[in-house]
């Protein structure tokens, strides 16, 4: 792969970050007849190279429909309201979803590939590469069940084992490609540059003079190394990929554009920001790649972005798969339940960190013990998560012949405990509603000695790390992507999608969610970039977006 600087720095659109967001967005633009150029610090694919590849769609995809769901847009409407809670306005929600089916269509005119059959397990992705559909969020949990129907709306790129996310990308720059869309990796945006209060260029600095078999050592391992580091921090740091060599020698470059999108993901490899924004969170295992540092976010802010919702994160610490840890109960150092345990674990752990001061334990009795410990060996998950549940398994567990021993064991209040179970035990066996409200069909009296406990606290450890991603960003207006400033005004070219901005995904997260809202704004922002460059409009009227 040649690293070629354009001749002609002149652009309509210029993107920043070539991930699931840039991509959409650039083919976006493109679609409306912009000259689009996008840069990355880089190769390419962000999170969305590295993630399961699950669109979180609905209102009556041809997906849902073939398993026998029905789904409307007022449906999941009444869902994502609950778990978006304000984040955006309910005019910005009501257009994704109005628009939901349509944008998993045009993923697939772009190259995308989705399918059935539908997954029923409670997992937040499917274990096997056979089901590629499946409910990935909280749609049969209380309390959301109890205002819209449950309907499965993740939606996962077909793809072997953990390639899905890799293969929705490569399809996503195929087509951008093909639209005309150039590409410059290795270039990191430095300033946006404003001239008579709107957007004049964007100021870069990029990598020119290389050797040609480094570069292609860099190319290659790349991507493995940003894998690494989302499963083994400190190794993924230190495998060799040839960067530092390759940025010794740089030149600036001005690129001349009345509009910039800004689609370079969060900031959970930045941990200043973490601690200041999210200190709660300050211990994950952060997920996506070291360019997810609020590079993207700062460069908005550099020039009176406003932001939002930096206190957001989402961190999955529960044992799921194998999902028969889900018949056990979930308590604090109090000993009193989290929440109802077949939520979705990024759901759960942040009422753990919200009540619980992050400290959590899952109690089992030796059947589900034994029942857990068959699933994980029987089951199709993937090797990375069977390692580190095969240590859980092994040895980052207590157990004990009684409750109150395993209390002390565990360092939590022996009365607390006691008497959650027993009144959890009494509610399962008179088949009455679980305290907590479980689903009936995963409520299992703990009866049987001796009885185990993990520690789900949200602090990392050996045998069971804590991936986590950051969800706010710059505030952005719901009908066009433009980034506001604190007076809640648009900056005139300046745009923002995915991570970068405040999103639908942006309060709380579900499986799928992420990259949904990341072809949503991506799409939003570059039509509205391409069309107000092209015909000197600024401000459009608000319509569906995403489909023609």
């Amino acid at each position: 792969m040649s690293v070629i600087v354009p001749d002609d720095n002149t652009f309509d659109v210029v993107i920043v970050g070539f991930g699931g967001a840039g991509a959409c967005a650039a083919i976006a633009a493109a679609e409306r007849g912009a000259r689009v150029l996008v840069v990355d610090r880089s190769v390419g694919g962000g999170a969305t190279a590295l993630s399961r590849g699950v669109v979180y769609a609905g209102s009556g995809t041809r997906y849902q429909r073939a398993a026998d769901f029905e789904d409307t847009p007022q449906n999941m409407f009444d869902y994502l309201r609950q778990e978006v809670d304000g984040a955006v306005d309910d005019e910005t929600l009501r257009t994704f979803c109005a628009g939901s089916a349509q944008r998993l269509s045009w993923l697939e005119r772009h190259g995308a590939r989705f399918a059935g059959p539908m997954g029923d397990n409670k997992m937040c992705y499917p274990t096997d590469d056979r089901h590629n559909l499946f409910f990935s969020g909280n749609e049969r949990a209380y309390p959301y069940r109890l205002h819209a129907t449950p309907a499965p709306r993740g939606h996962r790129q077909v793809g072997k084992g953990m390639g899905s996310g890799r293969a929705l990308y490569r399809a996503l720059r195929r087509s951008a490609e093909r639209l005309g869309v150039q590409f410059l990796p290795l270039t990191r945006a430095e300033e946006v540059v404003m001239a008579d209060g709107r957007v004049a260029g964007l100021r870069c600095r990029t990598v020119t003079d290389f050797n040609p078999m480094l570069l292609q050592h860099y190319w290659r391992t790349t991507p493995f190394r940003d894998k690494l580091t989302n499963w083994a921090p400190n190794v993924g740091r230190a495998f060799p990929t040839g960067a530092a060599r390759l940025w010794r020698r740089t030149i600036e470059l001005m690129l001349v554009t009345p509009n910039v999108i800004l689609a370079a993901g969060g900031f959970a490899f930045n941990r200043d920001m973490l601690l200041r924004y999210a200190p709660s969170f300050a211990g994950i295992t952060p997920l996506g790649t070291p360019a997810d540092d609020g590079s993207g976010i700062m460069l908005g802010t550099g020039v009176g972005g406003a932001t939002a919702q930096l206190n957001s994160v989402a961190a999955w610490r529960f044992p799921c798969p194998p999902s028969a840890m889900l018949h056990g109960i979930a308590v604090g150092l109090s000993g009193e339940r989290i929440a109802n345990e077949d939520l979705y674990g990024a759901t759960h752990a942040g009422i753990m960190v919200a009540k619980f001061g992050g400290r959590g334990f899952i109690v089992l009795d030796s059947m589900m013990w034994k029942r857990a410990r068959k699933e994980l060996v029987t089951s199709r998950t993937s090797p990375l998560l069977r390692l580190h549940m095969s240590l859980v398994f092994s040895a980052d567990h207590r157990k004990a012949a009684t409750l109150p021993e395993l209390a002390a064991e565990l360092g939590i209040s022996t009365s607390g405990l006691v008497a959650t179970v027993a009144a959890y035990n009494d509610a399962a066996e008179a088949a009455r509603e679980d305290p907590a409200h479980k689903t009936p069909s995963m409520c299992r009296p703990l009866r049987y000695p001796p009885y185990y406990g993990i520690d789900i606290s949200l602090r990392g450890s050996l045998a069971y790390f804590v991936p986590g991603m950051t969800l706010g960003g710059l505030q952005v207006d719901g009908a066009t992507g433009q980034v506001l400033d604190e007076a809640r005004s648009p900056i005139r070219g300046l745009y923002a999608a995915g991570r970068t901005a405040v999103g639908v995904c942006s309060n709380s997260y579900v499986s799928g969610l992420s990259l949904a809202d990341c072809v949503f704004s991506g799409i939003r922002a570059g039509e509205h970039a391409a069309i107000s460059s092209l015909t000197g409009m600024h401000e459009l009227f608000r319509g569906a977006t995403g489909v023609d």
